[in-house]
């Protein structure tokens, strides 16, 4: 090949690669879910051979949990004093419980207006039982023996408590010293955990471009294990919690936090919330799902670091919306499947039981599974229907995430107003076009 010919294949290689990034992520995303179900649908268990381009997108985002865990709380902490705190802990907590109450509330509704699973045969299943969290487990559980194993283990609850109790102390370290010494090391820190804060944001970026590749592999494995005979079986199941969660979104997220309480336009929220919506849907984890979140708030939605980087760490353990809802529906699908009515008492206890059990469950692919079996116990129903309802525990997961994801962030744009937190002249809030908002969350330097 001659000079004058590989000059021109380099150029036409850096065009190329321009116009692909010219695209913003989240469509090219899109393309790449679209894909590779198709993909799976037509090579089937063939389409298994991709499964290690998926698994390291997916331990590309594990991989950031913990940093961006640490990181945002600690950035968060030089902002807050104990006071101020407590208010955006008790904002933030409060609007949880509420939301998550209203959303097994409108699971049960929609199961009871559509009834799922009268019309299903029960097949039977194998199912394993699992022992849900205790009370006291969950409380104990928050605090470490050790903060550095927590954070090995990946760990949440106790790491957030331990970096939220370190970065207090900080605050109060520099508030009281006398000595210059000690606050310009106090300050110096804080400049350092600045500066891996932004380094952070710039390896999401590079995970999210690898993404395209992993979301194709991820979606063609999917597709092509799992097949598209099990949602079909369970159809009315999958779009009852489909129809639960579409409702939820609208009216508690869109209409009321988003129109009522931020008065402002749904579509900048979603602009500003796609990416995260879209990693959750591929992943099916609330957790995997962190940075891409955290950076949504940051760079889209323009939270203060205040209040995202307490938020969305606790969120993506507690606030569980998706599953309530999936949880509820659920409830109602397996006493029908066996020919049970749940009387009003029965379907209080599963909505208090959801709310209580959400708090013990990791925002991990499978949890929902762990949160049926509980539910099921608690009612007297045959566990072997977590077998039965196994079979699209991928599609509702993905859901379920999806929804609480978008949850994550509707919370903490309303604490980002109610606290002054939250600048609404800038980032998605912006009237500007679409396109240009699906650049910014991923723009960088080349």
């Amino acid at each position: 090949m001659t000079e004058t010919s590989q000059s021109q294949t380099h150029s036409l290689a850096r065009r190329s690669w321009r116009r692909y990034r010219s695209v913003p992520i989240i469509y090219r995303i899109a393309a790449a879910f679209v894909l590779g179900s198709a993909l799976g649908a037509v090579l089937g268990e063939q389409a298994g051979v991709l499964s290690p381009l998926g698994d390291i997108f997916l331990r590309l985002l594990e991989m950031l949990i913990i940093p961006i865990i640490v990181f945002t709380l600690l950035g968060g902490m030089r902002k807050l004093t104990p006071s101020r705190l407590g208010k955006v802990g008790g904002l933030t907590v409060g609007l949880y419980i509420v939301t998550t109450t209203i959303a097994a509330t409108i699971g049960l509704a929609v199961a009871n207006l559509f009834d799922p699973g009268s019309a299903v045969e029960f097949t039977g299943g194998e199912a394993q039982e699992a022992e849900p969290p205790t009370v006291t487990e969950v409380l104990l559980g928050i605090v470490p023996e050790n903060p550095l194993a927590a954070m090995v283990e990946g760990d949440i609850l106790a790491t957030i408590f331990f970096v939220i109790v370190f970065g207090l102390a900080l605050t109060m370290v520099r508030e009281a010293a006398t000595e210059e010494s000690i606050t310009d090391a106090i300050d110096g820190f804080f400049a350092f955990i600045e500066a891996g804060t932004q380094a952070l944001f710039k390896i999401v970026w590079g995970v999210m471009e690898y993404g395209v590749i992993g979301v194709f592999a991820l979606m063609a494995t999917s597709i092509g294990t799992e097949g598209l005979g099990a949602i079909v079986q369970l159809g009315s199941l999958v779009a009852v919690i489909g129809i639960g969660i579409v409702i939820h979104m609208t009216v508690t997220y869109l209409g009321v936090m988003t129109v009522g309480i931020l008065g402002q336009s749904p579509i900048a929220f979603l602009n500003g919330a796609k990416d995260a919506m879209v990693t959750a849907f591929t992943i099916r984890s609330s957790s995997g799902t962190l940075p891409v979140t955290v950076t949504n708030a940051e760079k889209n939605l323009k939270i203060d670091e205040s209040v995202y980087g307490f938020g969305l760490p606790l969120g993506a353990t507690i606030n569980m919306d998706g599953a309530a809802i999936r949880q509820a529906v659920t409830a109602v699908f397996a006493a029908n499947l066996v020919g049970i009515s749940l009387g009003l008492g029965e379907q209080i206890l599963v909505l208090f039981t959801v709310i209580l059990i959400s708090i013990g469950t990791a925002g991990v692919p499978g949890a929902g599974l762990i949160m049926l079996t509980v539910i099921l116990s608690a009612l007297g129903l045959p566990l072997e229907i977590v077998g039965f309802v196994a079979g699209v525990d991928p599609i509702l997961g993905r859901l379920a995430t999806t929804n609480n994801v978008t949850g994550d962030l509707a919370v903490s744009s309303v604490v980002g107003k109610w606290t002054d937190a939250i600048d609404f002249t800038e980032g998605t809030w912006v009237d500007r076009p679409a396109s240009e908002l699906g650049q910014e969350s991923v723009t960088t330097d080349d």
